[in-house]
């Protein structure tokens, strides 16, 4: 069945997280994505690695579904007239260059207007096209560190810490995702293309969210808490006699009955504890009562007498043990895929779901080049 994106045709120009990410997602709602790489190395994360297979890397497998690739020498003059054809066919036009590179080679707004009219373009930069800061190149994990959001992870006494996969990159690429599909409703309306901007800059503030608020709303500067949530409490990760858990308790009726699993009744009528506001000012105390009366048994028994009465709590799985439960295999979040190279290739699902026009991984992820010669005769056509 078509996906909600069928016959929407995507121009990728980008490589590593972001871009491909977003390109991945509308490839996977049903669009034509192709994707553009300079000869020699490809995309940069096919390099990237261990582990790998029969020659290609995981992370580039791991955002490169749905796509057709197709080389390109854009530093000659053919190679750019090339390209030109596939943007005028082109519903979206994406790309990660440095500031500047497309018009450089003659793609800037006139030519738009005059070639690609209906063209969405959306345009992935570090510090976004404007400001002191406009020509720096981006990395996920520099933007971590200059947007506040290392200082808000790790332990209270230890280093700033980063967040474990490159999550700036990921939610900027989401963000990309989300902007192309409002200028593609909105070009039904004005019937024309816009351009659409998202940059890891801000897309890192944007990030700070709640804490983010109370700075600017309370001048709470931002600290670190561990595990635990600066404007909730209980809430973080305890010990028990045998693993660690994740607990978090939201209001104070959840409280009232949580004291009361582990046995202290009492705390939801303290003073120090009877409401949010009194626990997160006395945090570590409620938090050294709380583990101290969780060490008592183990985490399978506490579990249960939690989510039975409606207290959020979780077992702290690895990545291995998340990807292979039962939850996980009844909303096919990971599927298969056949690979020229390497046989059947497990890849993550959709984490959208249609009613009435599925997603679908319907191509492997591309060897380098591997459509260049029938894009070159056909375009876009399939």
């Amino acid at each position: 069945m078509p996906g909600p994106l069928d016959g929407i045709r995507v121009l990728d120009l980008t490589r590593v997280l972001a871009g491909p990410l977003c390109t991945m997602m509308l490839g996977d709602m049903g669009a034509d994505v192709v994707k553009v790489e300079p000869p020699g190395r490809g995309d940069d994360t096919r390099a990237w690695g261990p582990p790998f297979q029969e020659g290609e890397s995981a992370y580039y497998l791991g955002v490169n579904r749905n796509k057709r690739s197709i080389i390109l020498d854009l530093g000659q003059d053919e190679a750019r007239a090339e390209l030109g054809k596939l943007m005028r066919e082109a519903d979206v036009v994406i790309d990660n260059y440095k500031l500047g590179q497309l018009e450089k080679w003659g793609f800037d707004d006139a030519w738009f207007e005059r070639e690609a009219p209906r063209a969405i373009r959306c345009s992935i930069t570090g510090y976004g096209k404007s400001g002191p800061h406009a020509a720096r190149p981006g990395y996920d994990f520099i933007l971590q560190a200059e947007s506040g959001l290392m200082s808000i992870c790790g332990e209270e006494d230890g280093l700033p810490m980063k967040y474990g996969v490159a999550i700036v990159d990921i939610c900027t690429g989401m963000l990309a995702c989300n902007s192309i599909l409002a200028a593609l409703n909105a070009r039904h309306t004005t019937g024309k293309g816009q351009k659409a901007e998202v940059s890891l800059f801000e897309t890192s503030l944007f990030m700070l969210a709640n804490v983010a608020s109370n700075y600017l709303i309370g001048g709470a500067k931002g600290e670190r808490y561990g595990n635990g949530h600066p404007n909730i409490v209980p809430y973080t990760v305890y010990r028990t006699k045998d693993a660690p858990i994740a607990v978090a308790v939201g209001n104070d009726m959840q409280f009232g009955r949580f004291a009361g699993i582990v046995g202290h009744p009492e705390w939801a009528e303290d003073s120090r504890f009877a409401t949010n506001k009194d626990r997160v000012v006395n945090r570590r105390i409620i938090d050294g009562l709380i583990e101290e009366a969780l060490l008592a048994e183990i985490a399978d028994h506490w579990l249960p007498l939690f989510q039975g009465v409606g207290i959020p709590c979780g077992r702290i799985n690895t990545v291995a043990e998340a990807l292979e439960t039962e939850q996980a295999k009844a909303r096919r979040m990971v599927e298969t895929v056949d690979h020229p190279k390497i046989g059947p290739v497990r890849t993550l699902g959709t984490p959208f779901k249609f009613s009435g026009t599925p997603t679908s991984i319907r191509r492997h992820p591309p060897l380098h080049g591997e459509h260049t010669e029938e894009i070159l005769k056909k375009g876009f056509e399939e």
